[in-house]
């Protein structure tokens, strides 16, 4: 299994009164996870929530899945939570439109498979390189795509929230795989939309090139998104490769 380091941060910011914002560190399992709910009435915590929980039963089948087999857990964990989340709204008035946006990051050997939903967002810094791994599923990434809007027009744009995608928005899910090798010193963050809404791509890879260890770079990137406004919660989940075997 890959060796890696990891560290998970998450804060309400300056606006929202509560967080609804969840994360979930399985080193054992080499498994990282973010989800970002949405919904009125602490239903967007409920849906965070059963999907991290979710994520940690799925994974805690299988110690040392193959790497189909990690494919496989991925879809069944976006599938179950989806499933769960749901019933959850459909079964409490005051639950409904619950849902999530979710990462989910699982390294096996040499590899890496990253599952996505949504807007929140896994990226690679390597050489300090910083890439964005994920594809935003949003109206406005689609509009950028189509060449409607330019990337500078993305930031500002009115609508840039309003996500094509989540975790319990309908009974069927289509789930974004992206697989890929990971090297020894690769850092892959994790983060919800709190972060990156506030903090310019380059910013954050500056925070990422700094001599400081896991601990101090997600603090410092979330205090970098609070100085720029923290109009959201902020979740950052940092994932170091050590070695790979």
């Amino acid at each position: 299994m890959t060796n890696i380091t990891c560290i998970g941060k998450s804060d309400v910011g300056t606006v929202r009164p509560n967080n609804e914002d969840a994360f979930l560190i399985l080193p054992e399992r080499g498994v990282v996870t973010v989800a970002d709910g949405m919904g009125g009435h602490a239903s967007g915590e409920v849906a965070s929530r059963t999907f991290v929980d979710t994520i940690r039963e799925v994974f805690d089948r299988v110690e040392e899945p193959s790497g189909q087999e990690t494919v496989d857990l991925t879809r069944e964990a976006y599938r179950l939570a989806n499933e769960r989340i749901l019933k959850q709204a459909g079964e409490n008035p005051g639950h409904q439109g619950m849902g999530c946006t979710a990462e989910v990051m699982v390294f096996s050997r040499d590899t890496f498979v990253v599952g996505h939903v949504g807007d929140s967002r896994t990226y690679r810094f390597r050489q300090r390189e910083l890439r964005q791994v994920t594809r935003d599923h949003t109206v406005v990434q689609e509009q950028l795509d189509h060449g409607l809007i330019t990337p500078e027009e993305v930031r500002r744009h009115p609508h840039r929230h309003i996500i094509s995608r989540a975790v319990g928005m309908g009974d069927s899910l289509a789930v974004d795989l992206v697989r890929g090798k990971c090297l020894p010193g690769d850092l892959f963050l994790l983060c919800s939309d709190g972060l990156y809404d506030m903090v310019e791509d380059d910013s954050i890879r500056e925070v990422l090139s700094l001599p400081l260890n896991l601990e101090r770079k997600a603090e410092r990137l979330i205090e970098s998104a609070k100085e720029g406004g923290g109009h959201d919660n902020i979740t950052v989940v940092l994932a170091e490769v050590r070695s790979t075997q």
